[in-house]
């Protein structure tokens, strides 16, 4: 869950590697045009959206951040659904953001600081659109990922609860072994959970939550007593019946909801959005530095998703495929280097060299992922 990182000193200048994506957008061309991207402005104190209204189906919204803090935007449904978000939008970069919409009432929202509710506005969908899925590869695409996370939600619910188990049984050396593989679960389908409004934050906030009016807990709360010196979670009985109460809501609910395409490709590029925020920083695991096995999850499942949607991606842009298996293999070699056992060294223990090394690994990986959407949203 990203709450007000850092930015990554470790990159080097011009895009910068925290922006997961070229300085610029690819769809520029004429966004007066009907059916255009849709213009974003976004500063420090105001979200200037182009339009208020479009047409049901896919819209594209090019958000550039002409304020000096980093930026979020975000198109919610009702509840605070998630239907699509771009992140780590850094000062005087523009990013894009595809996402299929149905007729009915959203909202979006640029969020300065990436933290709290956000700048929100009005949106209106009207009209009716076939939806991707009804392309044969597109439906199949998506039963694929489903599968996946079902198999996913799974082993989180089960890790959890032994989890959860042993933090109420105050077996501390036990909970800290089982914290970093509940979480890897967790990691991999992080993009479909994030579509729940609080539910993430509540499972997987950091200390900062508390920013935005809202409770420490989840994970992140006894990963920091377990890691206390000396360790105590003696009081930790309640903040984990909570934690295992909403990894059940979130399995029922993500087990249960229909996805878009496009929902795949952009959750591909949000978990590497996930690794440039929290892991390659060090922010998400700050207790146990336990970083590196979440940063492999989320590499997992960024290929997961896009495994999903390969065959569709080679019919339509078999070059792209091609670079996506080559960069995928590189971040894979350039995380091996760093296996300890059946886990990863802790993050402490790698030098700035070698965190520089892994962020050069996920920004190459991250431009070609940045396409995927487009690809998938072109007509058939």
């Amino acid at each position: 869950m990203r709450t007000t990182p850092r930015l990554l000193a470790l990159v080097t200048t011009g895009c910068l590697g925290v922006s997961l994506a070229a300085c610029g957008s690819d769809d520029k061309a004429d966004t007066a045009a009907a059916g255009g991207p849709v213009p974003v402005a976004a500063t420090d104190t105001t979200c200037e959206v182009a339009k208020t209204s479009v047409d049901a189906g896919t819209s594209v919204f090019t958000i550039t951040n002409k304020g000096q803090k980093v930026t979020e935007f975000y198109v919610y449904a009702p509840g605070d659904r998630v239907m699509g978000e771009v992140e780590n939008i850094i000062p005087g970069v523009s990013r894009d953001l595809h996402v299929e919409l149905p007729a009915g009432s959203y909202e979006t929202a640029c969020k300065p600081g990436m933290s709290g509710k956000g700048i929100r506005g009005a949106l209106t969908v009207a009209g009716s659109s076939a939806p991707l899925t009804e392309n044969a590869a597109l439906a199949d695409a998506t039963a694929s990922y489903s599968r996946y996370v079902k198999s996913q939600t799974a082993a989180l619910e089960t890790k959890t609860g032994e989890f959860v188990a042993a933090v109420k049984a105050g077996k501390v050396d036990e909970a800290k072994a089982l914290f970093p593989i509940a979480r890897t679960y967790w990691e991999r389908i992080e993009p479909v959970a994030e579509i729940f409004g609080d539910l993430d934050p509540r499972i997987d906030g950091r200390e900062e939550v508390t920013e935005e009016g809202m409770k420490f807990g989840g994970f992140h709360r006894i990963e920091k007593d377990l890691w206390a010196v000396p360790a105590d979670i003696s009081k930790d009985g309640p903040i984990a019946d909570q934690l295992m109460t909403d990894v059940k809501e979130i399995v029922q609910k993500a087990n249960a909801e229909k996805l878009s395409p496009l929902q795949l490709a952009n959750g591909a590029k949000g978990l590497l959005d996930e690794v440039a925020s929290g892991k390659i920083t060090g922010e998400e695991d700050r207790y146990s530095h336990t970083d590196l096995w979440d940063f492999n999850a989320n590499v997992e499942g960024s290929k997961a998703a896009i495994a999903s949607l390969r065959p569709v991606l080679e019919e339509r842009d078999p070059a792209l495929v091609k670079t996506l298996d080559t960069e995928f293999a590189g971040v894979d070699a350039a995380l091996s280097k760093y296996r300890s056992g059946d886990g990863w060294k802790l993050h402490n223990e790698l030098s700035q060299a070698d965190l520089k090394s892994l962020s050069d690994a996920i920004n190459a990986l991250a431009e070609p992922i940045s396409k995927v959407a487009a690809v998938i949203a072109k007509p058939a």
